[in-house]
C-alpha cells in the first residue's frame, strides 16, 4: 500500500511528491498523459518561487529559462503602459518544466501509473484511487489534477454545476518584435492575451476568450482575424510572428469560482484547490506554494500519530486558505476591468497616470519569496 497517493502530475502534484518522497514517504502519482506534453498555461512564473525552487534543487537552470523584468498593458484599441516587475520572474514551458520535475521525481523515487482515475472513496480510515486498470490503496490522497475533472464532478463540487464563460488558447512563437523581458498583456473584446519569451528564444502566446465569441465566429482562426485583430499589438502577432504549432492547444470551461482546498477527504492542490486568473502571472507560483504547504502538512500528519486526519484536514484549509483566498478573490475582481474598451483604457490609464495604485493592485496578487 502507498501511503500517499497524487492523482494528476502538473507543477503542484510533481513538486508535493518529490518533497514527500525526499522525506522517506512513499508516494504513487498517477497522471494519465506520458512526459513530456504540452498545457495552456502562460509560462511565467514570479520570483517568488525562486528561493524555494534553488533551495530544493527545482530550478531547472540548465533550460535557461527567461528572465522576465517587465511589465506591458495594452487596451483593446493599443493604447499601452509599462510597468517594472519589482519581484520578476521567469519565463519556461510546460514542456520542459514538468519533464524536468517528471526526472526529478523518479530520482526521488516517486512511483508513476500513466492512467485516468475514475473514482476516489474513503473507507475505513483508508483511501481507494481506482482507475481505469487497477485499484491504488493509501492513507492520503492529494488532489492535482488541474483546472477541472470528471473527479470534480464525483465530488459533487459546487463549481462544477455552473458552466464557465471562458475558452483558453495556447501557441508557441517566433516574434522578434516583443520585448525579451516583457511579459505583455494585450486586451482584446471579452478577453485578453499575454504573450512572454520562454526558453531557446521561444514566446508563449496565451489568450483567455468568452466561448460566446467563439460561438459566434465559429472557428478560432476567425475568432483571432475577426476579434483579437482589432487590437494592433495583436494584430501584427498574428500577421508576423512565426507559429511552431500546426494548432494550438485548447482548453474549455475554464473556471475561477471559488473551490474548496479539502474535498471528501482529499487535499486539493494548485488549480483543483483554486485557480488565480491568468491576467495575475502567479498561476504556476501557487501551484508550487501549495505543493510546499501540502507536502508538509501531509508529512506531519503521517510522522505524528497525534496529528489526526482531522487535524490535517483543518490546518491545511486554514494555511492554504490565509496565504491564497485573498489573493484569488482580488484576481477575480481586478478581472472586471479587461476585456471590453472602455475598462482596458481605465486599466492603462491606471497604469500610466496612478502608478502608486497600479503597484498596489499587482502586490495584492503576489506573494512574498519563501524557501
Amino acid at each position: 500500500m502507498s501511503q500517499i497517493t497524487v492523482v494528476g502530475g502538473g507543477l503542484a502534484g510533481l513538486v508535493s511528491s518529490i518533497l514527500l518522497c525526499r522525506k522517506g514517504l512513499p508516494v504513487t502519482l498517477i497522471e494519465k498523459k506520458r512526459y513530456p506534453f504540452h498545457r495552456v498555461c502562460g509560462e511565467y512564473i514570479s520570483n517568488e518561487v525562486l528561493p524555494f525552487l534553488i533551495a530544493h534543487d527545482l530550478y531547472p537552470e540548465n533550460i535557461n529559462p527567461a528572465s522576465i523584468s517587465s511589465f506591458m498593458l495594452t487596451s483593446v484599441n493599443g493604447s499601452k503602459a509599462d510597468l517594472p516587475l519589482d519581484l520578476g520572474g521567469f519565463g519556461i514551458s510546460r514542456y520542459a518544466l514538468d519533464h524536468f520535475l517528471y526526472e526529478q521525481a523518479l530520482a526521488a523515487g516517486v512511483e508513476f501509473y500513466h492512467e485516468t482515475v475514475t473514482d476516489i472513496t474513503l473507507e475505513n480510515n483508508g483511501f481507494k484511487v481506482i482507475t481505469e486498470r487497477q485499484v491504488v490503496e493509501g492513507q492520503v490522497v492529494i488532489g492535482a489534477y488541474g483546472k477541472r475533472s470528471r473527479l470534480d464532478k464525483k465530488f459533487d463540487r459546487d463549481f462544477i454545476k455552473k458552466r464557465s464563460p471562458y475558452i483558453g488558447v495556447k501557441y508557441h512563437i517566433r516574434y522578434d518584435a516583443h520585448p525579451r523581458n516583457a511579459v505583455a498583456l494585450h486586451n482584446f473584446k471579452g478577453g485578453y492575451c499575454g504573450i512572454s519569451r520562454v526558453e531557446d528564444e521561444v514566446y508563449n502566446l496565451c489568450y483567455l476568450s468568452e466561448r460566446t465569441s467563439l460561438k459566434v465566429h465559429g472557428q478560432i482562426d476567425a475568432l483571432e482575424k475577426e476579434v483579437l485583430a482589432e487590437n494592433p499589438f495583436l494584430e501584427d502577432i498574428f500577421n508576423n510572428a512565426e507559429f511552431l504549432w500546426d494548432k494550438p492547444e485548447v482548453i474549455n470551461e475554464i473556471s475561477f469560482e471559488t473551490k474548496q482546498p479539502v474535498e471528501k477527504n482529499v487535499l486539493m492542490c494548485g488549480d483543483a484547490a483554486g485557480m488565480i486568473t491568468p491576467l495575475c502571472g502567479n498561476g504556476m507560483a501557487i501551484a508550487i506554494h501549495t505543493a510546499k504547504l501540502v507536502a508538509e502538512i501531509v508529512t506531519k500528519h503521517i510522522t505524528k500519530s497525534d496529528f489526526s486526519r482531522d487535524d490535517m484536514e483543518r490546518e491545511y484549509a486554514l494555511r492554504w486558505n490565509a496565504l491564497f483566498k485573498n489573493r484569488l478573490r482580488t484576481g477575480r475582481q481586478i478581472q472586471h476591468m479587461f476585456g471590453a474598451p472602455w475598462l482596458s483604457n481605465t486599466a492603462v490609464g491606471i497604469c500610466r497616470y496612478a502608478r502608486p495604485v497600479a503597484n498596489y493592485l499587482m502586490s495584492k496578487t503576489h506573494g512574498t519569496p519563501f524557501h
